[in-house]
């Protein structure tokens, strides 16, 4: 019998709405009222959100940020500052039960493993991804995606980014850097290390297009149905409340 996973499409959301709902998807999972669940989403407006051990101050230049209405937010799992543009990038969230087949208590193996989904739907698309150690999916030694996991309640949550297409330049407007000799040359490292699906295939490629073949990606590599699902009240509820009382905080975002 094939297994059957939720799938979600939530689409635009402020940064704040995106943190919590992973979260409120986490405990739902915990709890045995949803199961395993692929979430699709994007970011309105454009966003920075950081590792959760990362320093807001230190990481994020508050004051362009405030000045192109770019919105900031911890992340509640590890890793580095990532600016998420809403027209420039598909975010996905992975939430599964541990003790699943997919899941090993290696980190490493997880990633990969994990990542598969992605790297089968980017081939599918025409884009020859590999999964790179720790966390990243390339393209002929270019980053295209990074990732990011957590563990807790007994559940595994993954979460990443595809770019679509990217902006270093408003990347570096955003995140701190010590001076502009040190922008100029990170915009260019950037330019050279980092692609996009739009700028390997060098066409337009829809949202829509992109979310197809990764759900198709996950499918294969996991041997798995993917039902579209809704969010529960349970979740809705859950993620209003972590909103307001915890990502959208200044204590939760400024905390170190």
């Amino acid at each position: 019998m094939v297994e059957r996973w939720r799938l979600l499409d939530t689409g635009l959301n402020d940064a704040f709405y995106n943190m919590a709902l992973d979260e409120a998807i986490v405990i739902a999972r915990s709890k045995g009222i949803v199961p395993n669940t692929l979430r699709f989403f994007r970011w309105d407006p454009s966003s920075v959100s950081i590792g959760y051990f990362q320093s807001m101050e230190e990481e994020v230049d508050i004051e362009a940020c405030n000045r192109l209405g770019i919105d900031y937010v911890r992340r509640r799992t590890g890793g580095g500052a990532v600016y998420h543009d809403r027209e420039g990038e598909l975010t996905y969230s992975l939430i599964i039960n541990e003790d699943h087949r997919l899941i090993s208590k290696d980190f490493q193996k997880t990633y990969e493993t994990l990542c598969l989904g992605l790297v089968k739907g980017l081939r599918l698309l025409g884009v020859p991804a590999e999964f790179k150690p720790i966390n990243d999916i390339v393209v002929n030694g270019k980053k295209i995606s990074g990732n990011a996991q957590t563990r807790g309640m007994n559940v595994v949550h993954q979460h990443g980014t595809i770019l679509r297409n990217v902006d270093p330049t408003l990347m570096f407007t955003v995140l701190n850097v010590p001076s502009e000799k040190i922008r100029d040359k990170m915009i260019k490292s950037v330019e050279e290390r980092v692609t996009s699906v739009e700028k390997y295939l060098g066409r337009d490629v829809s949202f829509e297009e992109l979310k197809s073949a990764l759900i198709m990606g996950f499918k294969e590599s996991f041997d798995i149905e993917l039902s579209s699902g809704e969010i529960t009240d349970f979740e809705k509820q859950t993620a209003l409340k972590l909103k307001r009382e915890k990502y959208s905080t200044r204590e939760w975002n400024f905390r170190r």
